[in-house]
């Protein structure tokens, strides 16, 4: 019988050296021209380059470019965990904090019972920030939330966001060791950040993150009067500026990509907040979406094994979007990847995308 395995070593071999030859004569301009060439994508833009700005390449399509307003979707998340950050070392608020001291009893009573028992007082700022509250994800199991993206534009307010969440049944128990990647623990640090700061979300983003790196393209979106850029859902373009409004700190913020670029060097280098802490969110578990696993705020791709047919080592880390949105940084190499793939009905072909990038380079 060791024929079997024989066979399958064969295979893997040879789908390795394949995949080896064909990444090896890659460029970076080849694969952003490659994953263009797909039907679903329409628009899109990459933006390559090192920490010191020596090494710097950008490419766009579709009409885009890297000044182009772009959704930041949940790269929005990278914002909220620096201030979180910032008010941390501000004693402005704990990570050990227990939500309880910025959330009222009203919208904090019945929203994690999980087998009976209620851990909503339970949960703290760091089950948040690390998706580690057990609590579910109204993102992919909502029907409110299903009509507003696909049917019709509406705005959803943080209440109905905490009812949606209370119908649906919790994961785990906090702080038991899992990880269960879900919007509201964002939308929660955001309504905590304000109550800790006695400042709105989009004032306290200006002041603690836009202004200070000269973001002077981004923003938060926080009605029709905000420019929301469409996205596209296959064939179909969408334009949801009310919904957009309704995602706050998990991913209602529109930018560029080369605003995103002059974030992700100040993030990952400490101009924001003393890297230092970087190390206490360094722990990731895996999620629901493999390969990737989630921190202290961030996402974690890494790069070995068979994830990159073992032409990649390292880690990408930094953060992805549902509509096509990213933001990695690439330390083995010091490159940051940043762009956007407009896109929503694949949410995987970013994270993809930026891993085959890492292949190439």
């Amino acid at each position: 019988m060791l024929f079997i395995p024989i066979i399958l070593i064969c295979v893997l071999a040879v789908t390795w050296i394949a995949t080896y030859l064909y990444f090896n004569g890659q460029t970076i301009e080849m694969r952003f021209n490659s994953i263009t060439e797909q039907k679903n994508i329409h628009e899109a833009v990459l933006f390559v380059e090192n920490t010191a700005g020596d090494f710097s390449m950008n490419y766009g399509y579709g009409g885009r470019d890297i000044n182009s307003p772009m959704l930041a979707a949940s790269v929005t998340k990278l914002f909220t965990t620096t201030c979180i950050i910032k008010f941390a070392e501000e004693n402005l608020l704990l990570l050990d904090d227990k939500i309880n001291l910025y959330i009222d009893d009203e919208i904090l009573n019945g929203l994690h019972v999980y087998k009976g028992v209620e851990y909503s007082h339970d949960i703290t700022v760091s089950d948040l920030i690390f998706q580690t509250s057990g609590l579910p994800d109204y993102f992919t199991n909502s029907e409110l939330i299903n009509i507003a993206i696909y049917n019709e534009d509406a705005y959803i307010s943080f209440e109905q966001l905490i009812y949606e969440t209370k119908n649906l049944s919790p994961r785990f128990a906090p702080n038991t060791g899992k990880a269960y990647y879900a919007d509201i623990n964002f939308d929660l640090l955001g309504v905590i950040l304000e109550k800790a700061a006695g400042l709105s979300l989009d004032e306290i983003y200006r002041q603690y993150v836009f202004e200070p790196l000269g973001m002077n393209n981004t923003y938060l979106t926080v009605g029709e009067d905000n420019f929301v850029p469409h996205v596209f859902n296959g064939s179909e373009r969408l334009e949801r500026p009310l919904f957009i409004a309704s995602c706050r700190a998990s991913g209602g913020a529109v930018s560029t990509a080369r605003d995103l670029m002059t974030f992700s060097k100040a993030f990952w280098g400490g101009e924001l907040f003393d890297k230092a802490i970087l190390e206490t969110l360094s722990v990731h578990k895996r999620i629901q979406f493999n390969p990737i696993r989630y921190g202290g705020g961030y996402m974690r791709l890494p790069l070995g094994g068979l994830n990159t047919f073992f032409l990649a080592s390292g880690e990408l880390i930094g953060h992805s979007g549902s509509t096509g949105s990213f933001v990695f940084y690439y330390p083995k190499k010091d490159l940051h990847f940043v762009g956007d793939l407009a896109q929503f009905e694949n949410q995987g072909a970013a994270i993809r995308f930026v891993m085959q990038l890492a292949m190439v380079v």
